[in-house]
């Protein structure tokens, strides 16, 4: 018999020897060298801009926050005078920005869904429409949609004396759209407070009930039971604590009392939701005709009607496909609503522009503009990357 010498359980591990050859250590290097190129090219334009403005004896810093802003801004959502700081009329742009965004998403987000599937209706004469307007609004740039939108506000609607009142206490003229404001007093915070807990308890059945479905194959009536939770609550809250209102009224050569939609306002949100549902609703019709037909049909031969097809079946899946690119529409709308300063809009664009105009600090506001417009850009990414991942299918 032969015997072998023993075999070591763990052999030692071979070591690496870096040479230039090595592609891993070409890589490495390639990469510090980048990384200092980018480095060095940041320091020079940095301390070159530093040094002009030094030279030219200009002011450089956000210390102008500080300051009173001296201008006034026509559409506040809170309290903003003359008097009050740079920093606080950068906040009051921020804000009426972000409330444009939500706005117009929403608004363009239900049209582009109706533009979607009316594209793809059985009747012609929708399909035809819905088609013609989706090529005629894509096509137009937008800059010129506003000024549409702008002119017919202002220049079509009769004045304050001889407003249309297509509802009782709503007023349509040239100053804008007056509509009935809470009151001050009765139950209309605690029916906020209704609204949110209904809101809440929706969330929570709905995900309860899902768990149920997957269970036992039942699920409850959501719609029902969602609508009454939502609606049923602040209105029983309203019904007991009474719900005052602050109707407007013609007073002198305008309207008081109320609130209001100013035209530069409706004119924005008009142009921003016209345009990107076209784009949308492109986004919704190819997501539906990725969904194979086979499914349609199996949905159909279980009973289901049309509706029932569409909602339960068809779109869950194609959102798979209209999720993604309908996040860049939101990004664009978002972005695009600086376009705004054209009208006459209060903005962060458009406040940050009279901001330079006075102090001259056109770096620090050029700089400002892009951190916020970055920041909404990358809270709305995230948060639809992550509604992306919920729905996306699970694979076993």
């Amino acid at each position: 018999m032969t015997s072998s010498a023993p075999r070591d359980a763990a052999a030692p591990p071979v070591r690496r020897r870096l040479s230039l050859n090595d592609p891993f250590v070409r890589a490495v290097l390639w990469q510090v060298a980048a990384a200092l190129l980018l480095g060095l090219a940041a320091w020079y334009l940095v301390s070159n801009t530093m040094e002009n403005l030094a030279r030219q004896a200009v002011a450089t810093g956000y210390g102008f926050l500080g300051m009173p802003a001296g201008f006034h801004v026509g559409e506040a959502p809170i309290p903003y005078s003359p008097t009050d700081t740079y920093g606080r009329a950068f906040l009051v742009g921020i804000l009426n920005t972000l409330k444009v965004a939500a706005i117009g998403i929403v608004l363009a987000t239900v049209l582009g869904v109706l533009l979607g599937i009316a594209r793809l209706s059985g009747n012609w004469l929708v399909a035809k429409l819905s088609a013609g307007y989706v090529e005629v609004v894509r096509n137009v740039p937008l800059l010129l949609q506003l000024f549409l939108w702008y002119g017919l506000l202002t220049e079509a609607l009769p004045g304050p004396r001889q407003a249309l009142e297509p509802l009782p206490g709503i007023f349509l003229s040239n100053r804008g759209l007056k509509l009935p404001a809470p009151g001050e007093g009765g139950g209309w915070e605690l029916a906020l407070y209704a609204l949110l807990a209904g809101i809440a308890l929706t969330a929570a059945l709905s995900a309860w009930s899902r768990r149920q479905q997957a269970a036992t194959g039942r699920r409850l009536p959501m719609g029902a039971i969602g609508t009454g939770l939502v609606a049923g609550l602040p209105a029983l809250v309203l019904l007991v604590l009474g719900a005052p209102l602050d109707v407007p009224e013609l007073r002198g050569f305008n309207f008081a009392g109320g609130a209001t939609l100013t035209p530069e306002l409706s004119a924005l949100l008009f142009g921003l939701v016209a345009y990107t549902a076209a784009f949308i609703g492109e986004i919704v019709r190819s997501g539906i005709l990725a969904v194979p037909q086979g499914q349609t049909e199996a949905a159909r031969a279980l009973g289901l009607s049309g509706g029932q097809t569409m909602r339960l079946v068809v779109l869950p899946q194609a959102l798979r496909v209209i999720v993604p690119p309908t996040t860049s529409q939101y990004l664009n709308l978002t972005k695009n609503s600086s376009l705004a300063v054209a009208i006459g809009y209060p903005d962060f664009v458009s406040i940050v522009n009279t901001t330079i105009n006075q102090t001259g600090q056109a770096l620090e506001g050029v700089a400002a503009v892009m951190a916020v417009y970055l920041t909404i850009s990358i809270a709305l990414s995230l948060l639809m990357n992550w509604y992306n991942a919920r729905i996306a299918l699970k694979e076993r």
